[in-house]
């Protein structure tokens, strides 16, 4: 009776399945691991700017508060960028020839903006308000990250939609009382979870659970 297989096919058999495993692999990766890693997210990336300003310097050396230059985070949906002149207000005094801040200068001559290269951008299918977050109790530290030991500026979250669902499906533990949206070091000094109770009450935040539907974030 003639054989069908011949001596070389469990050797061949065993490269195909080896093969489809690695591919099995690799689809993993691509589908699951990839999309949440630093590589696609870009978290921990600083975008080459026209002025490699340092939040560093301005927030932890200085003492900035985030409100002096990004004015619109408790009243408007968009953060905003310092216009040239807020710059201009310490620096027609001081680095005033520093070759780094030639951008800043023909800026303000020119009556030009600068160039900002966005850090953190949202799609346009998700509606995001940066006021309500902030006047409901998250920091900026939650999303942005340590920006006071950024010597460039970098994204300090993924934003992703399961790391916002995350936050809006328990938001109470991401919650700071007012006077403490903008500190960087921010810790509390009660215990946590009893900490959130209280607050998801005083921002009157009864229903968190709703927080998680379409049209909150999708409208």
């Amino acid at each position: 009776m003639a054989q069908i297989f011949g001596p070389k096919a469990n050797g061949i058999t065993q490269i195909v399945l080896a093969t489809a495993a690695v591919l099995a692999a690799v689809a993993v990766i691509l589908l699951v691991v990839l999309p949440r890693s630093s590589w696609a997210t870009l978290v921990g990336r600083a975008p080459q700017q026209p002025v490699p300003f340092s939040h560093q310097h301005h927030v932890a050396g200085l003492g900035l508060d985030c409100r002096y230059c990004h004015t619109g985070v408790e009243k408007s949906a968009f953060a905003g960028l310092p216009p040239t002149e807020t710059c201009m207000t310490c620096h027609s005094q001081i680095w005033t020839d520093a070759e780094l801040l030639a951008p800043i200068r023909d800026s303000f001559t020119d009556r030009q903006p600068v160039a900002w290269q966005r850090v953190n951008n949202l799609p346009d299918y998700v509606f995001f308000n940066h006021a309500i977050h902030v006047n409901n109790g998250v920091g900026c530290m939650s999303c942005h990250g340590r920006i006071d030991q950024m010597p460039l500026t970098a994204r300090g979250a993924p934003l992703t939609m399961q790391w916002c669902l995350d936050c809006h499906r328990d938001p109470g533990p991401n919650l700071r009382p007012p006077e403490a949206i903008t500190l960087m070091d921010w810790q509390p000094d009660t215990d946590r979870r009893e900490l959130a109770e209280y607050l998801l009450d005083a921002y009157d935040i009864p229903h968190a659970d709703r927080l998680t539907d379409c049209y909150v974030c999708h409208r």
